[in-house]
């Protein structure tokens, strides 16, 4: 498995990594445990999760029951600043609720530092030099290692970063965002600002909640089981007659190859260069080795300009 350095950073990731959305959630814990040890065999070493997966708390309850002596082993990642109660104020970015989130996810991972600790989306009533000071405490503490950002604009990511330098804080490293074939605005503003600033990107859904997969068609009945069929929202988000048009195009592609969807998606992410890894959720462990496998497809800059060319049409 290729490493990558994330962002700026000495830290090393695997150019696929394992979300796990799903533990705590979808699956049980030995479904779990499966996954995450066929993970870790294949030679991912970047774990990603959030405190509210899983039933909030639920993900990071498990990998702390699953990972063990194999903790050493890995780069772990997970994020707070979304809401883990109904109103009661366990949410956002403050330094009140940071040192709160951080020992809480501390106890239920099992560990004593974080890899990389991530804020899940912007907080707007709290000013992020005080998040940042926050997070930079628990980095001089060595409860974290690096911190990132998911879900922000880029005039934010580079407020951040101005502050960082200038207050000599620690900085973010890495921004998680959701980036496939089928979503790809943030490549007009996001893009260009990780590009001047050299930041990481963490790609999240990148295959579109199961639609770069080839499992859903045009006029058919959505699968039992599947997140579409169980949430409305993203059938209408994702379930279009473009991006069936699209999925139709980049299939006929990658077929005309020798290649499958799902290698073409997951070899576009990587050959992106602000892609550190691309982390993609698994319920099954051949989920697993189909995504570690997909990675394997080394386009050329021809191909990667069609490919462009297919999804912009």
């Amino acid at each position: 498995m290729e490493q990558r350095n994330l962002g700026p950073s000495g830290l090393l990731v695997s150019a696929v990594g394992l979300g796990c959305n799903n533990f705590g959630g979808r699956i049980d814990l030995e479904a779990s445990r499966a996954v995450v040890h066929k993970a870790l065999d294949l030679g991912i070493t970047l774990l990603d999760t959030a405190d509210v997966y899983g039933d909030k708390g639920g993900s990071e309850t498990a990998l702390g029951e699953i990972l063990g002596a194999r903790r050493k082993d890995i780069v772990l990642a997970t994020k707070f600043g979304m809401p883990m109660d109904a109103g009661r104020g366990l949410t956002g970015a403050s330094r009140r609720y940071i040192v709160t989130a951080v020992e809480a996810s501390l106890r239920r991972l099992k560990t004593d530092w974080i890899d990389l600790y991530q804020l899940h989306q912007p907080d707007p009533r709290t000013p992020i030099e005080e998040t940042l000071r926050a997070l930079d405490d628990l980095v001089r503490q060595g409860k974290v290692r690096y911190v990132g950002c998911s879900n922000m604009p880029a005039w934010q990511v580079a407020d951040a970063l101005w502050t960082s330098r200038h207050r000599n804080l620690a900085s973010f490293v890495s921004c998680q965002d959701e980036y496939s074939l089928v979503v790809r605005t943030h490549e007009s503003h996001l893009t260009p600002a990780m590009q001047h600033y050299e930041l990481g990107l963490l790609p999240y859904f990148p295959l579109a909640c199961g639609l770069l997969t080839g499992k859903y068609k045009r006029g058919e009945a959505l699968p039992p089981g599947t997140r579409m069929a169980a949430a409305a929202r993203w059938a209408d988000k994702y379930l279009t007659e473009p991006n069936f048009l699209l999925v139709e195009r980049l299939t006929a592609f990658a077929e005309s190859r020798g290649h499958s969807l799902l290698e073409l998606v997951f070899s576009w992410l990587a050959s992106q260069p602000v892609v550190a890894s691309v982390i993609a959720g698994a319920t099954k462990p051949e989920q697993v080795e189909q995504n570690v496998r997909a990675a394997g497809w080394a386009l050329t800059a021809e191909e990667i300009a069609e490919i462009d060319s297919l999804s912009a049409t």
